[in-house]
């Protein structure tokens, strides 16, 4: 008679914890909500800034957000075709050229690096350089973790961005 009873106990709180919810969220529009700033710089890299260029974020980022930097490699024709960083140019005789990044939550740097002689480069190399940047909410950066950061196409599409959407800053 024990057994009966605790079989029929367990059964009754199998079915009485089976719907159980947690507390509901308001309710809102379906799909991605990702506020992420971006923007859009033009670079010229000089002896007289360390062949570097740092920009500030107004007011700074979270720490725990991720800034991703792409560079304007190319065009197709009228279309753009962006790189992520870094990004690296190999030279006749072994020289390397490689565009970089780094950043913390309160500026973002892109310089030169390599073993090139950065005085000896074309100015193709040096002036009128393009960038974008995004900077990702780092909660969504690591929820999406199997989305490939460097690749400009998924990262736009994914958080809803449009050319319009790069400010110019300077």
């Amino acid at each position: 008679m024990k057994n009966i009873n605790l079989l029929i106990l367990a059964l009754f709180g199998l079915v009485m914890f089976q719907g159980c919810e947690g507390p509901q969220g308001p309710a809102g529009e379906p799909g991605t909500n990702i506020v992420s700033e971006v923007f859009e710089i033009e670079v010229d890299f000089t002896a007289d800034d360390d062949y570097s260029n740092t920009s500030f974020f107004e007011p700074p980022i979270i720490g725990s957000d991720v800034v991703l930097a792409f560079i304007m490699w190319e065009a197709d024709g009228a279309t753009p075709i962006w790189r992520a960083m870094p990004q690296t140019t190999y030279f006749q005789g072994g020289a390397i050229l490689v565009y970089n990044y780094d950043f913390t939550s309160s500026d973002f740097r892109l310089f030169l690096d390599g073993d090139v002689d950065f005085d000896s480069l074309d100015a193709s190399f040096t002036e009128n350089q393009l960038f974008r940047i995004v900077v990702v909410p780092g909660d969504f950066a690591s929820a999406n973790a199997r989305i490939d950061l460097t690749d400009y196409n998924a990262v736009t599409q994914l958080l809803g961005l449009t050319d319009e959407d790069f400010k110019r800053i300077k």
